[in-house]
Parts: structure tokens; C-alpha cells; sequence
């Protein structure tokens, strides 16, 4: 649809925002138009049809002058400086002061928000790793201002004493006068979030070993094999990250006995099924005397089990090891091999 506009017998007047919008937009014709109308808000949307409702005559002269105006100025670079200023002067006219005022008030919030709700996308461990580096006061402000669900995750990653002591401070925290917040904000997204986009890629290993660590051993080793081949560094990576129930003989002692203290003996029976002596031997050391002896006379009957129900009771204690290393209580992958087994 093109706009056809008669010429006014009175000569044309200059047109306010809504009403050249409005003119673009009906001289531009349906399908162009509807692209850019998808961008506006309802009530934008209605101001523009109430515009074009009530325009009348739009003579030639006066869209030729109109679409000249709008090619010059990005054919000479418009201002889009990203400032208050220019956006109530873009708003001027199409929209009423009040509903200028609004919308500033909300962008004004918005913009203060942003890196908290920035900070609040980012991996639990990796915001937890940064507060350890930082005053505990700095840290507990971080962890009030981030979403609370947010926060809560993060508290699970720091150590016990930590936790408890940002905890009393988040309770006393006193309000932060505006220059200072502002101080802090620009300090977090200038070091936190550009630091952190920087380390991506550890983060996406770390996400991809977690996936790997869940698949069949079978299936792992094809599809560490498989990336050897075209990626080796990043194979390599994976391979220390990965944490198998056969690294369990791996842990220390005690990192053993605090892990198998959360495991139900009739898990470890399953678990243990198929193993060799020698790996038994390992596992069952970190065990009480009368659940050893228990494990050990369920192992004597020698009755099978499915496989899935094996691979599954495995799977379930990994999967507790890792979360018990995530936080903190036990230590996975040590550079120590003095206690592994081999």
C-alpha cells in the first residue's frame, strides 16, 4: 500500500514526531512498514495510528522533503551518542512528557541494574572463585545485590567460615551513597564480567566435561577419541577435568571414607560388582568395620545383577563426588598420585 496524499490548499505546516513517523511509515508501504511497527510498544503503536488517523493531506513535496531529511542524516552519521539526553530529544514529540519521564526513570534503573542481572547469568563457581579474591565486605555487597537465587548458589561454593561471616555482614550492610555504587559497578564490569567473558572457553570445558562424565564409559573414551583426533588440546583439557568411578582409588583416604559415608551400602554392593580384588580392597578400606563386613558377605553370593543397575549405582556415586568437590569437601583430580592406584 502507498500512501496517496492530496495537497493542502493552505500550504503545508511542519509536522511533529508522531505525525512523520506516521508519514514514513504510510509512504513506505505494508510490508516495510509492518517490519519496523513488529519494534514497537502497544502504546507507541497507538500513538502513530491516532497520528495517522488525523493527518490529512500529505502533499509530494512534503514526503520527498521528509525521506531527504531521514537519508541525510544517516548518509552524514546520525547522533546516536547512548545518552539521556539524546534519547528524551529522539522521544520529544512522539511521546507526551509524562510518558518521556517514565521511560527515562525506567532505563535510568535498568542501566544501574544491568550488571547485577549481568553477574547473576554467570556460573555459580566462577562468581564464588572472585569473592574469594576480594574483601569479605566487598563480597558480601556483590551477594546482595545479585539475584537471590543467585546468591544462595554462590554461598553454597565458599567454605563454611566465609559463608558465615559474609552472612553477618550482608545482615549489617548500610546503605552506599551513589557515587560510591557507581564507583563499584564500574569496577566490577571493567574487572568481573570482562575478565569472566574472557575465560569462556574454561567455562565451556567445564560444562562439556560435566556432560561427559554422565555417558557410558564406552561412549566417553569414543568421544574423547573422536576429539583427540580434530581438537587434542581441548581432548586433553576434558581428560583432566573427567572424574570416573575408577578414580575414585584415586582419592585420598580420607577424601574416600568422607565420600562413601554418604553412600548406602546397598549402592556400594552394586557399585562394586565387576571390579577386581584389588579395587575392592580399596573402596572397602574407606568403609566402617561392620559395613565392610556386610558389603563383603553380600559381594560372597556372587548373585548377578543387570548391568544398568550397576552402571546407574556407579554413575549416582560419581556424581556425589563431584558435587562433594564442587563444594569443597573433598579434593578430585589431585596432582598427588601417591595414592592412586594402579
Amino acid at each position: 500500500m502507498v500512501a496517496s496524499f492530496p495537497v493542502k490548499a493552505n500550504g503545508a505546516k511542519a509536522m511533529k514526531g508522531p505525525e512523520r513517523v506516521a508519514t514514513l511509515l504510510l509512504a513506505m508501504g505494508k510490508p516495510s512498514a509492518n517490519r519496523i511497527l513488529r519494534h514497537f510498544s502497544e502504546d507507541e503503536i497507538r500513538i502513530v495510528t491516532k497520528s495517522a488517523a488525523q493527518l490529512g493531506p500529505v502533499s509530494p513535496s512534503q514526503i520527498e522533503t521528509l525521506v531527504d531529511e531521514f537519508a541525510s542524516n544517516f548518509s552524514t552519521g546520525a547522533d546516536v551518542v547512548g545518552s539521556v539526553a539524546h534519547i528524551e530529544k529522539l522521544l520529544s514529540g512522539v511521546l507526551t512528557p509524562e510518558q518521556i519521564a517514565d521511560i527515562l526513570n525506567d532505563v535510568a534503573g535498568t542501566a544501574n541494574r544491568s550488571i547485577w542481572e549481568r553477574i547473576s547469568t554467570v556460573s555459580e563457581s566462577a562468581i564464588a572463585s572472585y569473592l574469594l579474591k576480594e574483601h569479605p565486605q566487598t563480597a558480601a555487597l556483590i551477594l546482595t545485590k545479585v539475584k537471590p537465587s543467585c546468591a544462595a548458589k554462590v554461598m553454597a561454593q565458599l567454605p563454611q567460615p566465609l559463608r558465615n561471616n559474609l552472612m553477618r555482614r550482608m545482615l549489617s550492610m548500610k546503605p552506599i551513597v551513589d557515587e560510591t555504587m557507581k564507583n563499584i559497578e564500574k569496577t566490577l564490569h571493567e574487572d568481573f564480567m570482562t575478565n569472566f567473558s574472557k575465560n569462556a572457553g574454561s567455562d565451556t570445558h567445564a560444562k562439556i566435561a560435566d556432560i561427559i562424565n554422565k555417558m557410558e564409559r564406552e561412549h566417553m573414551e569414543d568421544v574423547l577419541t573422536s576429539l583427540s583426533t580434530v581438537r587434542p588440546k581441548s581432548a586433553e583439557i576434558l581428560r583432566g577435568l573427567l572424574f570416573t568411578f575408577d578414580d575414585i582409588v584415586k582419592l585420598t583416604p580420607r577424601d574416600r571414607t568422607t565420600l562413601f559415608d554418604q553412600v548406602p551400602p546397598d549402592r556400594v554392593v552394586l557399585a562394586l560388582k565387576g571390579t577386581t580384588e584389588e579395587f575392592r580392597k580399596v573402596v572397602l578400606a574407606a568403609l566402617s568395620s561392620r559395613v565392610r563386613r556386610m558389603i563383603e558377605h553380600e559381594l560372597s553370593s556372587k548373585e548377578p545383577s543387570p548391568h544398568r543397575d550397576i552402571a546407574e549405582a556407579r554413575r549416582s556415586i560419581t556424581d556425589l563426588a563431584l558435587d562433594m568437590a564442587g563444594r569443597g569437601e573433598i579434593v578430585i583430580n589431585s596432582e598427588s598420585d601417591d595414592e592412586s592406584f594402579v
